[in-house]
């Protein structure tokens, strides 16, 4: 294995292939970094260049835009409340409140630091452990996943910012939304009320830009704020560009803990680099103190550290089922399996022993890759800190270009412009009353994976609920689910308070 993984770095070293590789990286954080244009978006318009290519360049290069995607996502999300990309949607929560009490840097070397370890980590997982994480997964079947997604979403309590009844109100809608489209079994149009622009569903993107940029920006006019904290809190907060050896010490328990549950997650089909970073940041808020924990989704450095480790470990641990069974553990890597057929490749069980080369050339990218990101750190942030000097009227109005050309990029439709400016004045004052909009999101992310899973696994037990609960896996993750669902509603009683602080769970 280390022989095969120092001869992918030597084929990562020739001339052309490190070109290919600094020329990914860049267009990678560069995709992510811009509001609505994301790794997923590059890596289609990039497939067609990639014909003329060996398979190991291309599959290489088309992999490192994954990864410098889901990392640059942070940036945008942390100065503009924008996600750069589907995988930043929890870094705003923590991310952007940092911004605005001018600890912009910090909030960046945080986001760079954990991103970068979460993603070697998740590396060295796929390089030790993909066979068996592969065998793993064929053992999951739809109730495993239907449950997951209900955990995924029973941890929208702590999303809630402490009003579980609003979170659960917002969360709905987005699942709501979810349904909106073709059957994804049947195949019959559902509340699409005869409008063909709604047989594909309400697209991610432009709910994204609308509930986070359009929405930010709304608020910012009407209250006459100020988008990017100020420079003399900053100075006092951080004085160093690259992120301290201390943050090891700080973050241990979440780089360790969402380094490897994200990449578990990311193995999932299907759920990708935003669940991961779903389930990191709601992880994360639970492994820290307590002090830290009543915090969190006002600016606490935790907040970017948990869904930034685990959002880029699960972009590494996507690959395994790419790899190993032809299945993809994501959008972009949905579309890198286009590239394998593109290139008469054909991902299953004897996938990587057959094609070593290509396979351990990919994982030393992945890990070479992640270093970089630590290594570019500096320039990065002074780069995108220089920010602050544009006119604050400047920037709402390039915030609102980026949005339009990204929403309208997604689909190359003028109705998707619509749902982004419905979404956007939703958002504004669903936040006006104290309503969370990442609740929505997460519905919309996760219902299109828990519907499918529901009936898949219904028909296959003949109707009967009982294989959810029968299954050990499924019946774990359902018990963990109705737990986490469970002690916020406790809090909220006198007896439930009585029973938890007994119990040790308020500790």
């Amino acid at each position: 294995m280390i022989e095969q993984l120092a001869a992918g770095a030597m084929n990562i070293f020739t001339p052309f292939n490190l070109a290919i590789f600094a020329i990914g990286l860049t267009l990678g954080m560069l995709s992510g970094s811009i509001p609505g244009l994301n790794g997923t978006m590059t890596v289609v318009l990039l497939i067609p260049l990639t014909y003329g290519m060996n398979s190991v360049s291309a599959i290489m290069l088309l992999s490192v835009i994954y990864v410098g995607s889901v990392y640059a996502g942070s940036i945008s999300a942390i100065m503009f409340r924008v996600p750069g990309a589907p995988e930043a949607i929890m870094t705003t929560l923590d991310g952007y409140p940092m911004n605005q009490q001018g600890r912009l840097r910090e909030a960046i070397s945080i986001a760079v630091f954990c991103s970068a370890i979460g993603g070697i980590v998740g590396a060295i997982i796929l390089i030790l452990f993909s066979p068996t994480l592969a065998e793993w997964s064929r053992t999951l079947s739809d109730p495993e996943y239907f449950s997951v997604v209900v955990l995924g979403l029973a941890l929208v309590s702590t999303i809630g910012a402490g009003n579980i009844t609003k979170a659960l109100m917002t969360m709905s809608i987005g699942v709501f939304l979810a349904t909106i489209g073709l059957d994804p079994l049947a195949g019959q149009a559902r509340f699409t009320f005869g409008s063909r622009f709604l047989l594909n569903g309400v697209e991610l993107i432009p709910m994204i830009l609308g509930l986070f940029a359009i929405s930010e920006v709304l608020k910012q006019i009407s209250s006459g704020g100020q988008m990017i904290g100020d420079a003399e809190i900053e100075s006092q907060e951080s004085t160093s560009f690259f992120p301290p050896l201390q943050y090891f010490s700080r973050f241990r328990r979440i780089l360790t803990f969402n380094s490897i549950s994200g990449t578990l997650i990311g193995i999932l089909p299907g759920a990708g680099a935003t669940t991961g970073a779903l389930f990191g940041y709601t992880f994360g808020q639970r492994i820290v103190p307590k002090n830290i924990r009543e915090r969190f989704g006002t600016g606490v450095p935790e907040g970017v550290a948990a869904p930034e480790t685990a959002n880029n470990a699960a972009a590494s641990g996507a690959f395994v089922p790419l790899f190993a069974l032809g299945i993809p553990g994501s959008g972009t890597t949905a579309v890198i399996l286009a590239a394998f057929v593109l290139h008469g490749l054909t991902p299953g069980p004897a996938f990587i022993s057959d094609n070593q080369s290509l396979v351990y050339t990919v994982f030393a990218a992945l890990l070479i890759a992640n270093v970089a990101i630590i290594l570019v750190n500096k320039p990065i942030v002074h780069l995108f800190t220089k920010v602050r000097g544009v006119p604050q009227e400047m920037l709402f109005a390039l915030i609102i270009v980026f949005s339009i050309i990204g929403a309208f990029s997604t689909r190359n439709i003028a109705f998707d412009l619509w749902v982004m400016l419905a979404a956007g004045v939703g958002g504004f004052y669903l936040e006006k009353y104290n309503y969370p909009v990442a609740p929505l999101i997460i519905g919309l992310v996760l219902g299109p994976i828990a519907e499918p899973s529901l009936r898949r696994g219904l028909i296959k037990a003949g109707g009967e609920l009982s294989v959810f609960v029968d299954r050990p896996i499924s019946a774990a993750l359902l018990f963990a689910a109705l737990l986490l669902f469970s002690v916020p509603l406790l809090q909220g009683t006198r007896l439930g308070q009585k029973y938890l602080t007994f119990g040790g769970i308020d500790q």
